[in-house]
């Protein structure tokens, strides 16, 4: 009743005008929408006379878990234009009265319902800008470029808009407002634009779009719809001016050892971006300030030869980052660590993405005492409908010494259900003792994606004295391969579960020189499994994990053994089998619960001795919501190895970690976050051979010292004040400390080691 009297108006309008309707699901997904002389005020109800002459997107079609079925709840969307802004409504429809919705900080509306607008201002069906928000207005925004990230939107650029929205009790109805200042898009004088609406309810664990998406198809924005005859389109000067305020306090304890803090400098710096044409942005940033960044949460090392990713998280790196993105990350930002200046060029042209940076960073992180300068160029161009074809150049120069690196790559659409990727590329290298040049790097991968029947294969790899000092390469010098089938069973409507997925999993590892040479793989991994989505949004899957590991003698170069006479060299086990179960498991979006597991337990290698282990390795994360402000997030991370021989314990290690958040209001939040990492390792010993002590030497005998085990922890506590109105605005305040101890779950040994307190001010001007 409430649908159809809600209808009415929209019908009827002001002075009859009926507005234009568009079903997804009948395939009318080519919208006309109006161009208004009028602008609406966003105060989250669609009750001005110009929502009666939207275009109006309806007919929703389920996404997941379970494509090609009508949507169970309705959505409607309202389209329409100005001068310099579009503006959209929604109209989401809740029959079940389950509305999850909280004031969230800007981008953390995942466990809440939402709707997401999906943009493809190019209309080139392979990158989409995404506006997300919630029934309560709060936004997340970013980027959907099709063949990365897995397919998920990646929120890292924030863009200037605005959202307002209320809770009815029909459902929840938004407005929202895009100035096309925020946006790059065509010069042309008349354009169209790609155009999706994904819809995700939390009760039933449901992901629904306006046009009939089908899981099976390999590009989800060429399944979009479009919004044509888009004229005149009006930008108007952009140029924004960020100036940047920022002050640091740092404590440390004095030779007297006592607590002393230093004297802090208020320091200035700016952010400018220039839009120089509807389709290029230029940025530049001044002695850079990024004390509001949350520190990176602890991370375990399941395997020591592979190095830890953390994710960019500084404004200037984030902003249009889609452009320097690769399919091998040769480009990474984190590289350049304290930049003095920097400067972005980003943009399209031609059918071309184009992304040029170019920083000096601080001196104090150089060798050679010289600043180190870097240059980075990312250049991809469209082919056909949905491929492309690109390269990439790194340099990062530090005195006479450089590294640069140098790649082509491609990826090809084909079919519906095929796609293929490969990269190739070279890196050369000169420090102050060698200079080499062209060292291998390439990836490969194929992929065929059906709604039943899918298999996904890729071959990637780097010589092992590839370097790329402007890149991420977790393990330089190795080959991997893997061959992925799946098949996937999808219940009957209302049935206990949405679907089953049998997966196969065939992995293989070499040392560079070992595949060169046609050896078998060093590692090689058989991993069964399935994965079950049920009704409501529980998900629970199980994998078998069956491996052999070749011994890696590069990680046990210091090893020796300490035999009680005499000192010898430290051998490994040629081979060690694996064999684990590995469970994952997760809850529906509750209103106010969700939480979601992944375990693992079984023989596996024990790499403090190289020899076979007990293992257990899990991560519990767990989010309550007791108001639609306040927000507690746990997380709990374990990896314990006990020797198989005698069952005693040779390494543990635990990160509990809990952030609390209280959103005073939409634009003002409140952050505490606490860590704990404690670390216990054994005496090491060889334990797959001799039984005897192992010993360090670094440069061989007889400069050696036993293995000594230890135990060791750390605090870290961290609270933030932010106040943000918009992208750009803001003032944080917060602190940051540390305590240390030499034992494990004993808070009252723990003492001091670092703290600070900063305070942040910017201002964003757009002119």
């Amino acid at each position: 009743m409430y649908r159809v009297l809600l209808l009415i108006p929209l019908l009827l309008g002001d002075g009859g005008v009926t507005p234009e309707i568009y079903h997804g699901r009948e395939n009318r997904i080519r919208v006309r929408a109006p161009r208004l002389a009028q602008e609406a005020r966003i105060d989250g109800r669609l009750d001005e006379a110009m929502w009666n002459e939207a275009a109006l997107l309806t007919g929703f079609s389920q996404y997941r878990p379970v494509d090609g079925l009508a949507a169970e709840d309705s959505t409607e969307v309202l389209i329409w234009y100005a001068e310099h802004e579009i503006y959209f409504g929604i109209r989401a429809f809740e029959p079940h009265a389950l509305v999850n919705a909280t004031l969230a900080d800007r981008d953390r509306i995942g466990g809440d319902d939402h709707v997401q607008l999906l943009l493809d201002t190019f209309n080139d069906r392979r990158r989409a800008l995404v506006f997300g928000v919630n029934p309560l207005g709060v936004q997340a925004d970013g980027i959907l470029t099709e063949g990365e990230n897995r397919g998920m939107v990646d929120h890292s650029p924030d863009f200037v808009y605005e959202s307002r929205g209320r809770i009815t009790d029909w459902g929840w109805e938004v407005e929202i407002r895009i100035p096309f200042k925020s946006l790059r898009y065509q010069s042309q004088r008349v354009q169209t634009w790609g155009v999706n609406v994904v819809r995700r309810v939390q009760h039933s664990g449901h992901t629904q779009t306006w046009t009939a998406a089908r899981q099976g198809q390999n590009s989800f924005l060429g399944q979009s719809g479009t919004l044509e005859d888009l004229t005149e389109l009006r930008r108007g000067l952009v140029l924004d001016v960020n100036p940047v305020l920022t002050a640091r306090v740092d404590g440390a304890r004095s030779a007297q050892d006592d607590w002393r803090y230093g004297r802090g400098t208020p320091e200035p710096g700016v952010n400018l971006r220039w839009g120089m044409t509807e389709k290029l942005t230029a940025n530049l940033t001044a002695n850079p300030d990024f004390s509001q960044v949350e520190a990176d949460a602890g991370q375990l090392s399941f395997d020591p030869r592979q190095a830890l990713f953390f994710p960019e998280k500084r404004p200037f790196f984030l902003e249009a980052s889609e452009n320097f993105s690769t399919p091998n990350q040769l480009i990474y930002t984190r590289r350049i660590v304290a930049p003095v200046i920097a400067a972005k060029f980003t943009g399209r042209a031609y059918n071309t993405d184009v992304g040029l940076l170019s920083a000096v960073d601080d001196d104090a992180l150089s060798a050679t005492g010289d600043h180190p300068l870097f240059n980075l160029l990312r250049v991809r161009r469209d082919i056909g409908g949905s491929s492309t074809l690109g390269m990439v150049y790194t340099d990062r120069a530090e005195g006479d010494a450089y590294n640069r690196v140098i790649a082509a790559d491609t990826r090809f659409v084909f079919g519906g259900l095929y796609s293929f990727t490969g990269q190739l590329g070279a890196s050369f290298t000169r420090s102050s003792a060698t200079t080499t040049s062209w060292r291998p790097i390439f990836e490969f991968a194929a992929a065929r994606r059906g709604r039943r029947f899918g298999v996904g294969g890729t071959l990637e790899g780097s010589h092992h004295e590839f370097r790329a000092a402007s890149g991420f390469v977790s393990r330089p010098g190795i080959v991997h391969a893997q061959l992925r089938p799946t098949y996937t069973w999808y219940g009957e409507p209302g049935a206990a579960f949405a679907s089953i997925t049998g997966i196969l999993n065939l992995d293989g590892t070499w040392t560079y020189d070992r595949f060169v040479n046609g050896h078998v793989p060093d590692d090689q991994k058989l991993h069964p499994g399935v994965e079950f989505a049920f009704r409501g949004g529980w998900r629970l899957g199980a994998h078998f994990l069956l491996e052999s590991f070749k011994y890696p003698p590069e990680l046990y170069r210091s090893y020796w053994i300490d035999t009680g006479t005499d000192t010898i060299p430290y051998v490994g086990t040629d081979r060690i089998t694996n064999y684990d179960l590995l469970v994952t498991f997760g809850t529906p979006q509750f209103p106010k619960f969700s939480a979601d597991m992944f375990a693992v337990a079984g023989r596996d290698e024990n790499f403090f001795e190289w020899a076979p282990g007990w293992i257990g390795l899990a991560t519990i994360n767990a989010t309550y919501r007791p108001t639609d402000k306040l927000r507690a997030t746990g997380q709990y991370v374990i990896q314990s190895y006990q020797r198989t021989s005698d069952n005693s314990s040779v390494g543990l290690r635990q990160i509990p970690r809990l952030k609390l958040e209280y959103q005073i209001s939409r634009p003002v939040f409140v952050r505490v976050v606490g860590e704990y990492d404690a670390n216990r390792q054994d005496d090491l010993r060889d334990d797959s051979r001799t039984g005897f002590p192992i010993l360090l030497c670094p440069a061989g005998p007889p400069d050696c010292e036993p293995a000594r085990g230890f135990r060791r922890s750390r605090f870290r506590a961290d609270w933030l004040f932010s106040y943000q109105p918009t992208p750009g605005t803001v003032l944080f305040a917060g602190y940051t400390g540390t305590l240390d101890s030499a034992s494990s779950w004993r808070l009252g040994d723990m003492r001091r080691s670092t703290d600070g307190f900063f305070l942040k001010l910017s201002y964003l001007l757009r002119m």
